[in-house]
């Protein structure tokens, strides 16, 4: 099965699409009559082109939504990445391309409502075809807030729909439930690979714990006018706990023995905690996700914010933990093969390592990170890699597998085949906590049936309903709540680009601002490193001041919060073609 997928992903040419800022019907060359809507391999076809949307870790060279999405407090890239636009754009491949995939899910629907097929086959795939128009329109609303929402194929006579206003974001998001309602009570079959009702239902949890919180915490000035809805708020975030419900009431699913098993397989189908993963094969369709964390050129580290969210053992954060809590590294001498006067020969280097640290924290950290340093001067090698430098120090291993690929494999473009996860059981369990909590129904046993089995993995103590004050709490929220978002950060680190769209529903997006926020920019403590070739932090009030600076001219950069960023601009060429498409507040 993961070879047919995979096959029809390549061989489907896209459809073609015109210049209006929404696309007419599809020009394929396929023969578009009535006959070809009552054939339900025709149909797969059709829908097969549903999974390129799904990046995962990517395909061939291009990024995917894991590691590469830097903008946020966990990650630093060599550009120290800013917003996504500084001005409005002319073009927005996030705009265009989700119209291109509503306007195929929408034919697809005009076709079938006049075929001949039998009808729970005609059920299935118009939900696989509202479920994707679902996903396209969460996406759009994520960005771009209000957005023009089309159910139909429009013809070249269809100016009100063509060329129609922006409709509310709320109306559009009622639009998203609707559809995804509907493809949880249709969709066919079990296979991970496919799309499912479970996968449907891990989408629709998603969606309504966004949705939710978004309306509970957004403010009239940063949200064109709309301020927070609690009535609204409630109803989805009882969506998300009926979602999750279901998900978690079915035997099949159940949390795989290790956390990074999820992220470095090369066949995720037998494991029980993935709902619903993009395939890789090799040479057929590959990524390269693991050659971008050993990336000669640089990678990608965690921020001195995020190695510090992780607790202690003892469930504590860095300010009461009774345990070890420094942060600096262990220098080590290592022999290394290095060229002098032109012979290989061995000679004594140093290293700088950070397992230690490891020894005495959340789990989930020693999977994520290298225990070994890698910086200016002093690049590592992780199993044969590529030798690299971290923006952070930090190198990110939560990927990588020297077991499953070759050094060969890992250290080049498009040649790595481990599996994506798409949806997966943890991110269950938390967004059934949180919208627990946010309802303000939670419960020992609500926690102790969700988030508590995550900190179980990581070896931690299970939270409790009443945990203790954390100063680093600057979220204005319970200490509950904060635990529990502390919990999805680390669970979900680097992943599925979902931090960046977290601090947005909470509306916190203030926190990456860098000059509010220094910790973002900063990485490993260095107070041990001998005369270190990397910029030291000096300034900002650093504790201790030692703290490796990210990347390169940092103290030059620095991101800086306006309430515009909360929506993408509109882009300039589709206001051209539309003039009543209104540009957001500040763009």
């Amino acid at each position: 099965m993961k070879k047919i997928i995979i096959a029809g992903l390549l061989t489907l040419g896209a459809l073609a699409s015109c210049n209006d800022f929404l696309d007419l019907a599809p020009q394929d060359k396929f023969t578009d009559t009535p006959e070809y809507w009552d054939n339900t391999v025709n149909l797969e076809d059709q829908c097969n082109l549903f999974y390129e949307d799904y990046l995962g870790y990517g395909n061939a060279g291009g990024q995917g939504w894991f590691y590469y999405k830097t903008l946020g407090d966990d990650q630093v890239d060599f550009q120290k990445n800013d917003w996504a636009w500084k001005n409005a754009p002319a073009t927005s491949s996030d705009w265009k391309d989700a119209y291109k995939s509503i306007r195929h899910a929408n034919f697809i629907l005009e076709r079938l409502s006049t075929s001949l097929m039998d009808e729970d086959d005609k059920a299935n795939f118009q939900a696989i075809a509202r479920l994707n128009r679902a996903w396209q329109y969460y996406q759009l609303v994520r960005m771009f807030g209000n957005v023009p929402l089309v159910i139909s194929v429009p013809d070249h006579h269809s100016d009100n729909i063509l060329y129609g206003p922006r409709v509310d974001r709320d109306v559009v998001m009622d639009s998203v439930a609707a559809d995804l309602n509907f493809a949880t009570k249709h969709i066919a079959g079990t296979n991970k690979q496919r799309f499912t009702k479970n996968m449907a239902y891990a989408m629709l949890a998603d969606v309504a714990l966004y949705e939710g919180t978004y309306c509970k915490y957004r403010k009239a000035e940063d949200n064109a006018g709309k301020g927070p809805d609690a009535t609204r708020a409630k109803t989805y975030l009882n969506a998300c706990v009926e979602a999750c419900k279901v998900i978690m009431g079915n035997a099949a699913f159940k949390l795989n023995d290790t956390y990074q098993g999820n992220y470095n397989s090369t066949d995720l189908s037998k494991n029980p905690e993935i709902i619903f993963y993009k395939p890789y094969s090799k040479n057929t369709l590959m990524h390269s996700l693991i050659d971008y964390t050993v990336n000669t050129g640089g990678t990608n580290g965690m921020t001195k914010d995020a190695f510090d969210n992780y607790l202690f053992l003892d469930g504590k954060p860095r300010a009461s933990t009774a345990l070890n809590k420094t942060d600096a590294p262990k220098m080590v001498i290592v022999n290394v093969q290095k060229k002098v006067d032109g012979v290989m020969k061995t000679v004594q280097d140093t290293s700088y390592h950070i397992g230690h640290l490891f020894t005495v924290r959340d789990k989930r950290l020693s999977a994520t990170l290298d225990s070994v340093l890698a910086f200016k001067g002093k690049a590592y090698s992780r199993a044969g890699s590529n030798a690299f430098t971290s923006t952070t120090g930090y190198g990110v291993a939560k990927y990588d597998n020297p077991q499953l690929l070759t050094t060969t494999e890992r250290n080049n473009i498009n040649r790595q085949y481990t599996d994506a996860p798409i949806y997966w059981l943890s991110v269950i369990y938390l967004n059934y906590a949180e919208a627990m909590a946010e309802l303000g129904s939670i419960t020992q046993d609500d926690l102790d049936k969700s988030v508590n089995l995550l900190q179980r993995r990581a070896g931690l103590p299970g939270m409790t309903l009443t945990p203790d004050a954390d100063p680093a709490n600057n979220m204005g929220v319970s200490n509950l709540l904060w635990e529990i978002r502390r919990a999805r950060r680390c669970e979900l680190m680097f992943d599925n680009w979902y931090r960046y769209w977290d601090l947005i529903r909470w509306h916190q997006l203030e926190l990456v601002d860098s000059k509010a926020h220094p910790n973002i920019y900063r990485g490993a403590n260095m107070t041990t490193v001998d005369k270190p070739q990397v910029e030291l932090d000096t300034l900002n009030n650093a504790a201790p001041w030692e703290i490796y600076m990210a990347g390169s001219n940092t103290r030059k950069q620095v991101r800086t919060y306006d309430k515009k960023y909360y929506f993408y601009p509109i882009p300039t060429g589709q206001k051209a073609l539309n003039g009543k498409l209104e540009q957001n507040p500040g763009w």
